[in-house]
């Protein structure tokens, strides 16, 4: 079975509720750029401070390091027999003879500069740096040599360098954090108040002005367009309610003429059968307008009205006026149910033009077979043996303007359908048209728990 369409009222309020989460949406985008700057840029601050830091250390002990190596093996190679020399740091010569007299960790090391991490005599570990360098005895012997400075302080000191960094990331992006937190609050109170103001002026007719009450920035800017945007609303409005009372008083007036002048030529006992025809179909037509008259106007208007409305009188009414213009079409209305037994509260003119449009159109497009209205529990059904419905006519039914694919050689302009589904919003119904189980279409008008 092809899906069909349903219409329900709107949800109040949602559209308040989208524009509050999109307003705090703003205001925590501002306080997380204001997060994210301040940690990112800490955390480059430290990553570079670390790195400039150990780079450089590196580079003076490396050069120290050569240069003490250097002048140990020129002192060695000048004069063997002198003891050498140095300031800070630990150092030894060796040769192949006595290489055994050497700690196995030093012994092996090729020349260069290396990193070593010992046990001291104290039972604490020790990083150290290491330059090894060979050389050649004036008596030809080779030799290396070995300068050693220990780097745990260093060491030390960088790990409480991390430490401290570490710490200044932490309070920059919590001070970052509160400063976005509170530039945020200033950014967006403007623009909250503009919304309050804004909420506060739908409680009246007239807008209130919004812009004397902001500066001349960007929100006095935009409470000034929304100040120009609620004046040119209002008289649209305006002129859109005059020219509705306009319309519904000047056709209400010929119509009640014409109702004056039916009955008058009804009353009257010469008349001939054929002539009464004709005036019952002018008076049922005149009710018709006058109907339809009053559900534009409750729609134009928005507004809800009352009645105690019985459904089965309603469609017996309708049954009536299409009978009397069936000629000799081979067609069969019925009604399923008594009085009483579905009553909504609505005018009867918006019940009248609701259930009017389904069965006009079972009516119209049924050939031959019958029309049934099938009264249930708070809904009615409109039941045809007509051509069905195509699936594009099932999605598109209620669209303003659109015909089916049927409608070809009918005439009207495809807005029936499309007055009952923003009569259903109005007052909370549901229209629903699907393809029947063996044929024809069947039309669902489901009425609100409340009306029924």
């Amino acid at each position: 079975m092809v899906p069909a369409e349903d219409t329900a009222a709107a949800q109040p309020g949602r559209g308040a509720r989208r524009e509050h989460r999109y307003r705090r949406r703003l205001r925590t985008r501002i306080i997380l750029s204001f997060l994210l700057l301040g940690l990112g840029l800490t955390t480059l601050f430290a990553l570079a401070t670390l790195y400039v830091r150990s780079k450089l250390e590196n580079q003076l002990i490396e050069q120290t390091l050569e240069r003490e190596v250097s002048n140990l093996v020129e002192q060695v190679e000048r004069n063997p027999d002198e003891p050498p020399f140095f300031l800070i740091f630990d150092a030894r010569t060796w040769s192949p003879q006595n290489a055994f007299k050497v700690d196995p960790l030093y012994r092996d090391l090729p020349p260069g500069i290396h990193d070593v991490r010992q046990q001291a005599p104290d039972g604490s570990m020790h990083d150290y740096k290491v330059a090894v360098r060979q050389g050649v005895s004036p008596n030809g012997t080779p030799f290396t040599s070995l300068v050693r400075y220990d780097v745990t302080g260093a060491a030390e000191t960088g790990t409480k360098l991390m430490l401290a960094l570490v710490a200044s990331v932490v309070l920059f992006s919590l001070l970052s954090l509160l400063l976005g937190w509170w530039s945020a609050s200033r950014v967006m109170r403007p623009v909250s108040e503009l919304a309050a103001r804004l909420g506060q002026s739908g409680d009246t007719t007239q807008p209130q002005p919004l812009a004397p009450h902001f500066p001349d920035d960007e929100v006095g800017e935009l409470a000034r367009a929304l100040d120009d945007y609620a004046a040119r609303l209002t008289e649209v409005v305006q002129r859109d309610r005059e020219f509705n009372a306009d319309v519904s008083h000047e056709l209400r007036t010929p119509l009640s003429v014409i109702r004056g002048a039916v009955e008058l030529l009804l009353s009257r006992p010469d008349i001939d059968d054929k002539t009464r025809a004709r005036l019952l179909r002018i008076q049922r037509a005149e009710q018709q307008c006058t109907d339809l008259i009053s559900a534009l106007l409750l729609l134009s208007r928005n507004e809800r009205g009352h009645g105690n409305t019985d459904v089965a009188r309603v469609a017996e009414q309708l049954f009536d006026a299409h009978r009397g213009q069936l000629g000799s079409k081979p067609l069969t209305l019925r009604l399923e149910g008594g009085p009483g037994q579905v009553v909504v509260d609505a005018p009867e003119s918006a019940v009248t033009v609701a259930l009017g449009n389904l069965v006009g159109n079972a009516v119209k497009y049924t050939q031959q077979g019958e029309v049934v209205v099938r009264l249930r529990d708070n809904a009615v059904d409109v039941i045809d043996s007509g051509p069905g419905l195509s699936a594009e006519d099932a999605a598109r039914l209620f669209e303003r303007g659109y015909r089916g694919t049927h409608a070809e050689h009918s005439q009207g302009g495809g807005i029936g359908l499309s007055i009952v589904r923003r009569l259903c919003d109005l007052y909370g119904w549901s229209v629903r048209v699907a393809p029947g189980e063996q044929q024809g279409v069947v039309a669902t008008l489901t009425f609100s728990r409340d009306d029924a």
